[in-house]
């Protein structure tokens, strides 16, 4: 299975790059519309801000590729940090921002309670609300490696499959029919987040 790493500027496309192959997948990167047509798999990473991601998205026509590919023909997608945040309807990082708008959701800063710093970094327990596919053989409560200040708030509660506790709880990671995201980096995360990566490989 062939599959595309999304190069819009602002990713992380070395590491997840080794990760994926390391799951066993024939994984490249591309910046390129055309290049999208003759894959199995899409990932969108991303780490950086927002408005300058979906500027460099748009220009590059990756937008109107990804929606007839994930929303049109039903390709699993998986969206990591920055790219998780992409797929919502709008952002609120610095202005107001369209996002692709896979996902009915919008994108807010962290709220950091008593003794809490933002960014947050470093490792922290994800929880599962519900069963998902991404998640399957991993146990509730493990360690994942997050590295943000925003976070995705989508308007059906019920698409989070991942929750953290950390800034009053958000959204760790979602599902919306064939797409997935994570706020944490699976590539990252040592070994559950290469069992996600495989998870997502193998749907």
């Amino acid at each position: 299975m062939r599959v595309a790493i999304v190069d819009h500027g602002l990713c992380n496309i070395d590491s997840i790059t080794r990760a994926v192959q390391e799951c066993g997948a024939d994984s490249f990167i591309t910046d390129n519309p055309k290049d999208l047509e003759d894959v199995g798999r899409i990932i969108l990473p991303g780490v950086g801000a927002f408005p300058d991601a979906m500027r460099n998205i748009r220009a590059r026509g990756l937008d109107v590729a990804l929606k007839s590919l994930v929303i049109d023909k039903k390709m699993p997608m998986l969206g990591i940090c920055l790219g998780m945040q992409m797929l919502a309807t709008r952002g609120f990082e610095g202005e107001e921002t369209p996002g692709l708008g896979f996902i009915n959701a919008e994108v807010h800063k962290l709220e950091p309670q008593a003794g809490e710093r933002i960014p947050h970094v470093g490792w922290d327990e994800v929880s599962y609300p519900r069963e998902s596919k991404l998640f399957a053989g991993i146990p509730s409560n493990k360690d994942f490696y997050f590295v943000h200040s925003y976070h995705v708030v989508p308007a059906d509660p019920s698409e989070a499959i991942g929750v953290c506790a950390y800034a009053g709880g958000f959204c760790a990671a979602l599902q919306h029919g064939n797409i997935y995201a994570t706020q944490f980096h699976p590539e990252k995360s040592q070994k559950f987040g290469f069992h996600v990566l495989k998870n997502f490989l193998s749907l």
